[in-house]
């Protein structure tokens, strides 16, 4: 299989319009995570497929820029000014206005945290959260990523995928055991995903975050098609997995059908 990195350079040898170094800068970008938020340049280059001396130059420009830093002259980690890239994007949809409305409402409902995601190539990107309590070891907010895999909001768009599209993912799938109970073979995680096909919503018990459960259901668009997933996050110590279907599933089910009719 081609690296994204040959594909962006295939893309720029057919297309004279295409802006190659614009391409390359974003990939660095995009390669900074949750769970890797300082990088040196032989990381990122392994990482993007990009060689070193053109990850250097990306990294001076968006040094220059004010968009990284490297506290220690070896290693790079994002500046707050990247947010500006897509907050406009993630403030002003209609989708994520009235997502933040709904979310903060069932939360105030629960006392639980929620959330709402979309599917963002192999990651859920966070597009609206309302947070009551500090469940995970990352801080997660709007504009957040997560390994769709990993996730209940995850495992919820993945399993609205047609075939064709889902056994593509899984085939590139990099899974990665976070806790004792988490999912470590495609084999697992496709039962999984059939799973949440047909039950309607996807359950996350401490696979990602020990002492974390969550709940996850579809949004849909008009036509019937799942545009995003909303969740709730509950301590594992307060509530079982019996809760969150008793308790927790049926108003998150009417936030997220309520939303939906809005779209």
């Amino acid at each position: 299989m081609a690296s994204e990195n040959e594909e962006i350079q295939s893309v720029a040898k057919r297309d004279p319009n295409f802006m190659l170094s614009l391409a390359r800068g974003l990939e660095v970008l995009n390669a900074f995570t949750p769970q890797r938020q300082r990088l040196t340049i032989s990381q990122l280059s392994q990482k993007t497929h990009i060689s070193r001396a053109a990850v250097r130059r990306c990294l001076y420009t968006l040094a220059t820029l004010g968009m990284v830093h490297s506290p220690d002259g070896r290693s790079y980690e994002l500046l707050p000014r990247v947010l500006t890239v897509g907050h406009a994007y993630l403030a002003g949809t209609p989708l994520a206005k009235a997502a933040q409305i709904s979310l903060d409402n069932l939360s105030k409902s629960l006392s639980q945290s929620c959330s709402v995601a979309t599917l963002d190539g192999d990651d859920v990107l966070y597009i609206a959260r309302t947070a009551v309590n500090n469940l995970v070891s990352i801080d997660i907010g709007r504009g957040s990523r997560l390994p769709a895999w990993a996730t209940s909001m995850g495992r919820v768009l993945l399993s609205a995928l047609p075939e064709a599209e889902l056994e593509a993912w899984l085939g590139r799938a990099k899974l990665i055991r976070y806790t004792q109970y988490s999912i470590t073979t495609i084999a697992q995680l496709r039962e999984e995903i059939a799973l949440v096909r047909r039950q309607g919503y996807a359950i996350n018990d401490q696979q990602l975050e020990i002492g974390l459960r969550s709940v996850a259901v579809p949004m849909l668009a008009l036509g019937g098609k799942v545009v995003a997933a909303m969740n709730v996050g509950v301590p594992a110590a307060e509530l079982t997995v019996a809760d969150l279907r008793a308790q927790i599933l049926p108003p998150l089910r009417r936030a997220a059908a309520e939303l939906s009719m809005s779209l």
